[in-house]
């Protein structure tokens, strides 16, 4: 479904979703939306519960203004959906899905990369993770990109089974490999 920046994207159809055995056992609405610069604190909040489920030893390096900045830039590089549900306080963000564009030299095409996807762990099983997933593969199909992808840790047995249920799988001849500091730092100092 189109997304037009101003108003929040419903999935899989306009209204709430509901769940009577969610938290607290009570009802629970909740959207897919893009994210708003007023979210910019509750993600960072996401992103370090984030961090301690995937065992990140180091605290995130991204701060709220980081993020603000990368994906309010005039022309951003990274996107970013929410997933928002209504409590007793008011709306709370519950999930992210961190994104961004790629390309396939073979294909000619561009996809899209799941750089992060989180749920906190009282809301799952209300299918907010799945809803997140599918509005960027309906964004996918809208914009002629041909695949979706992202990493799962080795341990993450939930999240691959999770993704499996999807009827993803994951590549079977390649592995994701990363240039990180210091060894980014060395390798960008050296002469060629």
């Amino acid at each position: 479904m189109p997304l037009d920046g101003q108003n929040a994207a419903v999935w899989p159809s306009p209204g709430d979703h509901r769940k009577s055995d969610a938290p607290a056992s009570r009802a629970v609405a909740w959207r897919i939306r893009p994210v708003a610069p007023s979210d910019i604190d509750a993600v960072h909040g996401i992103l370090q519960e984030s961090a301690a489920f995937h065992r990140q030893q180091d605290p995130i390096e991204a701060t709220p203004q980081a993020l603000r900045a990368a994906l309010f830039s005039s022309h951003p590089r990274v996107y970013c959906h929410v997933a928002e549900a209504d409590g007793p306080s008011g709306a709370e963000i519950i999930g992210t899905a961190f994104w961004f564009v790629t390309f396939s030299s073979w294909r000619g095409r561009h996809g899209l990369w799941l750089e992060d996807l989180f749920v906190r762990p009282r809301y799952r099983g209300l299918g907010a993770g799945r809803a997140l997933i599918s509005e960027l593969a309906t964004l996918c199909v809208e914009r002629g990109y041909t695949r979706l992808e992202w990493s799962v840790m080795d341990w993450n047995e939930p999240g691959r089974n999770f993704y499996e249920g999807l009827g993803a799988a994951p590549h079977s001849d390649m592995s994701t490999w990363a240039l990180t500091n210091p060894s980014l730092l060395e390798l960008a100092k050296k002469p060629v």
